[in-house]
């Protein structure tokens, strides 16, 4: 039975509340200053959100968490979005998949681009640009010398030698120093840091220490190289962000423009799940935006902010933040140009999912694992030969396409001669090494080897970071841990795509293997002794031992071995 007003009995006390249907599954997550005021618009005969009657419609309970106060509220209603994905919610497209970057709180800190940044790190981010952030980590470490491995002052790295790090082994006085302006460039105190430098550079030139000048007068190239964007000149852009939207249906982009020091400084895109209420989207995206950045003093919206919202910005910025839906002046001029950037962004954003079959299947594999995006799809097969070329391969389907340049092979070397043991150490090798965690991890095979695999994600603490499966076979049936099991359909295309995208990469790899050892394995160039049959001579005699010595005689009991057959083999081994 639908919800009714008359069956809900809220507080009036500021919290969280929860639509959730008959299966306990959250549909829908709100926060608000006074619960019991908040749910009655749900209910009113002319609501102010077009998908608010399908929501009550489809509900059969309300459930709710009272806070201490309505901050808490909207950093508890962060969390249970992020982890209920609830239907009726707008929320960033693929959240967790985007990438911080971290600088470790060690004595030598270290810079890392990560997706899952460690809890007491400093953090920058997300970043909606991958490449982009690895190309900030890397002129970082260039031009200031910032570490990002853990290499315990260990003297002689290659990092060391070719500048790309002024740890503990070379500079380890002058590394604090080092980190500060890292984090100053990071935290867009860039302008300052630039005045502080110059003016250490002519004390230094004073001096006379020309090489410790020269030094200075780098590193202020280098914070202007790694800061550097498109400049639009106004005098009033001072630590100022304007945010956009563009909507297209259920899909949304939201574009924030930065400003400071009289320039724009550069743009950020992001795509949304929209659920039709501009207002919610765009509180959503400011939630989820600075819960891991200060904000700005200025910030410009299209729509007005809530007071608990706005409250929360200035907890997080440490003084007041002037939020303004601007009529008139520059700073119309700046929310504009954001406007139409993103209504081209969700254009491109729109094109893009009508136009591409392999997005289309990815997002329908997506659809039945009831999984939000399958955008990144890594998939294991392996191969041998009784025990010989044992061997194993990955594919990495990004968008529902192959990217080739992420397909990987792997040797197999340890004694295991059984595909569950052999997969074990291969997807156990591929965890060391992997940095841009997949949406789904697929292996070809049934429920036995799902649950090994499982396991051993669960002993390298990653099972959080990706959904497993396995694709057995028969009937194509998917199997997962703690679900039903699924038998594809047209919807799982991208998914046997996967798995057959894997599996030819694994054979072509072991005939390749093969192929190297048939002049040494005189047995390999046998005319008329196919895959078949020398399989049949090594389980008869029990490898290639045996079959070197056996007679003539011997080989002809094999099945399928007649005499000239056996002859030519018996002659080829001696």
């Amino acid at each position: 039975m639908p919800v009714t007003l008359d069956k809900v009995d809220l507080p009036a006390k500021p919290g969280v509340y929860l639509f959730k249907n008959a299966n306990e599954r959250v549909l829908y997550v709100g926060k608000a200053t006074v619960l019991s005021q908040r749910i009655r618009s749900y209910f009113a005969s002319n609501p102010d959100r077009a998908m608010i009657p399908d929501l009550v419609r489809n509900s059969d309970d309300i459930e709710c968490i009272v806070t201490n106060s309505p901050q808490e509220a909207l950093i508890l209603e962060r969390h249970l979005i992020r982890q209920h994905r609830p239907r009726y919610n707008s929320m960033l497209k693929d959240d967790k998949s985007y990438p911080f970057l971290a600088l470790t709180k060690e004595e030598f800190p270290r810079i890392m681009y990560t997706r899952h940044p460690p809890k007491d790190a400093w953090k920058w981010g997300p970043f909606p640009n991958a490449a982009a952030a690895k190309q900030v980590v890397q002129l970082l470490r260039r031009h200031f010398g910032v570490r990002d491995k853990d290499c315990h002052g260990k003297e002689g790295c290659l990092a060391s030698h070719i500048g790309l790090c002024r740890g503990p082994c070379v500079d380890p006085e002058g590394y604090p120093q080092l980190v500060r302006n890292v984090r100053r460039v990071l935290n867009g105190d860039a302008s300052d840091l630039i005045e502080e430098l110059a003016k250490d550079m002519d004390k230094k030139s004073k001096n006379q220490e020309y090489e410790d000048a020269a030094s200075i007068r780098d590193m202020i190239k280098a914070v202007r190289t790694v800061t550097s964007q498109q400049v639009i000149l106004s005098k009033v852009y001072r630590q100022c962000d304007a945010i956009g939207i563009g909507v297209k249906g259920d899909l949304a982009a939201i574009v924030v423009i930065h400003a400071d020091d009289g320039v724009i400084k550069g743009q950020e895109s992001w795509p949304l799940l929209h659920r039709g209420d501009e207002g919610d989207s765009i509180a959503r995206f400011v939630i989820e935006h600075y819960s891991d950045r200060r904000p700005p003093k200025i910030l410009l919206t299209p729509v007005p902010l809530s007071k608990t919202l706005q409250d929360w910005l200035n907890e997080r910025r440490g003084s007041n933040v002037d939020v303004r839906v601007p009529v008139r002046g520059d700073f119309v001029t700046l929310r504009n140009l954001a406007m139409q950037n993103a209504n081209m962004q969700v254009e491109r954003i729109a094109n893009k999912a009508s136009g591409s079959l392999e997005q289309r299947a990815a997002d329908d594999a997506a659809s039945l694992l009831s999984m939000t995006s399958l955008n990144h799809i890594v998939c294991f097969d392996m191969a041998q030969l009784l025990g010989d070329s044992r061997v194993g391969a990955s594919v990495c389907l990004r968008n529902g396409r192959p990217s080739k340049k992420e397909y990987r092979t792997y040797t197999v070397k340890g004694d295991a001669l059984d595909d569950l043991r052999m997969m074990r150490e291969v997807v156990e090798r591929w965890i060391k090494r992997v940095e841009d965690w997949p949406d789904l991890l697929l292996i070809d095979g049934g429920e036995t080897h799902l649950a090994i695999i499982a396991k051993l994600l669960d002993q390298h603490g990653v099972k959080d970071k990706m959904e497993l499966a396995s694709l057995a076979k028969r009937e194509e049936t998917i199997h997962r841990e703690g679900r039903e099991d699924i038998v594809l359909d047209r919807r799982g295309r991208v998914l046997v795509h996967a798995r057959d995208e894997a599996h030819r990469f694994v054979n072509k790899f072991h005939r390749k293997k093969r192929s190297r050892t048939r002049l040494s394995d005189p047995l390999e160039s046998v005319s008329g002794l196919g895959a078949k049959k020398l399989q049949s001579l090594i389980r008869h005699f029990g490898g290639r031992q045996g079959i070197k010595h056996a007679s003539v005689v011997d080989l002809k009991t094999v099945p399928g071995i007649g005499p000239s057959l056996a002859q030519r083999i018996f002659d080829s081994l001696h």
